[in-house]
């Protein structure tokens, strides 16, 4: 049997879910296909997620910056829960990294939300910080932990409330396109929509070659996290989100623990990222260089794939190659805290075609994000001899 729906979302993530919520209701049939078992097991369960405004990229601040509302005052009956709360980010700079802080802090929407600190202003939000290695700071105070779990439940809840579907062990196997509808074969039968929305995460690429659409470079990179125990007597609760200028560690509270993460970026076929030693030690050790931080042993670790393009910002849009086809795909480390931006511009874009006013007040413009301004020349597209690492749409475990 093969069931019909209006919108085909591939992915079941929080970016998956958010556009899925954002289109349901009315006569729209919205059906998620999530390949695993648990709608957002990788990315989207294995982030840190802060919201700030002045993480990311130029593109990635704006629509940041035009989720802020909805996450301070989200929709009536949206979550049982805040979704936010308070914590604050300070970006810390030595002497090799002062002058970039001084240049990233008189960008024009970084300065609107951020203030400079004084080396004494800094060691004083996070006294473990050693004198040499926070010379100053530029602090974010109304950055904010983002209540993950709770946000994706919400987004999924609203989805079905409003009629949609999520299938689990879904995985897409194929996809064809006759007389304006797309057929996906997938795992748990056959699903026929119009529209395909792509927003399978590190799979996004396998997935775009099933469909023939633009050939893109997307890059899944493994991040590990590990959760230890902060110095015995000391209260963190209260410390800000710090992380290097030159983003080569954070580390922020967490559940009465640290979490320390090397913001290290490893290049990985698409599969369920595991922790590895090497990325674990080195974490550690550049906290302990940064901090008088004693780590003795590690409560938790994990992994889990950030996926990006060259430029570091999202693809959202259809395809002009694959008619029916859209992009929300490479949205790197950042989906979580513009999921509702993004959710947003995606439903408007189908179901309107035009960007909503918010999103051009944040500076945000649809060049910024757009497939075409990705797609590869034909021998771009042909890999080099000897080498080449093929990905399918079966990996699980990484090489």
């Amino acid at each position: 049997m093969t069931e019909q729906a209006d919108v085909l979302v591939i992915g079941g993530g929080m970016a998956g879910a958010a556009v899925a919520a954002e289109l349901a209701g009315g006569d729209r049939r919205i059906i998620v296909l999530e390949r695993e078992s648990q709608a957002g097991l990788h990315a989207t369960g294995r982030s840190a997620a802060v919201f700030s405004e002045t993480y990311g990229g130029r593109a990635v601040r704006a629509l940041t910056r035009a989720s802020r509302a909805f996450y301070l005052a989200p929709p009536t009956g949206f979550a049982d829960h805040a979704l936010v709360t308070p914590r604050g980010s300070m970006h810390i700079a030595n002497a090799d990294t002062l002058a970039a802080l001084v240049r990233f802090a008189g960008l024009p929407d970084v300065a609107a939300v951020t203030r400079p600190l004084t080396a004494a202003e800094t060691a004083a939000l996070c006294p473990i910080l050693r004198p040499e290695q926070a010379l100053g700071g530029l602090l974010e105070p109304e950055a904010r932990d983002i209540e993950v779990h709770g946000l994706h439940y919400a987004y999924l809840r609203k989805l079905r409330q409003c009629g949609g579907q999520l299938r689990l062990d879904a995985a897409v196997l194929s996809l064809s396109r006759a007389t304006g509808v797309w057929r996906a074969e997938t795992a748990a039968g056959t699903f026929e929509a119009p529209v395909i929305v792509n927003a399978a995460g590190a799979w996004a690429g396998e997935v775009a070659k099933l469909a023939g659409a633009t050939s893109i470079e997307i890059e899944p990179r493994r991040r590990t996290a590990v959760l230890v125990d902060p110095p015995a007597d000391v209260d963190v609760r209260g410390w800000p989100f710090v992380i290097d200028t030159a983003e080569s560690f954070y580390f922020k509270p967490d559940a009465g623990k640290l979490l320390l993460s090397a913001a290290d970026e490893t290049l990985s076929p698409p599969c369920d990222a595991q922790a590895e030693e090497i990325d674990v030690a080195i974490a550690i050790d550049r906290v302990q260089t940064a901090t008088t931080l004693d780590v003795r042993r590690v409560k938790h670790r994990w992994a889990g794939l950030r996926t990006f393009v060259r430029d570091r910002a999202p693809v959202i849009g259809f395809d002009p190659k694959a008619d029916g086809f859209f992009w929300l795909a490479a949205l790197g480390g950042y989906g979580i805290q513009t999921a509702p931006a993004v959710g947003r511009l995606a439903a408007d874009l189908i179901k309107t075609g035009r960007m909503n006013a918010r999103l051009e007040d944040a500076g945000l413009a649809m060049s910024d994000l757009s497939v075409a301004r990705l797609a590869l020349s034909e021998a771009q597209q042909t890999p080099p001899r000897g080498g080449a690492v093929v990905y399918t749409q079966s990996a699980q475990l990484c090489g």
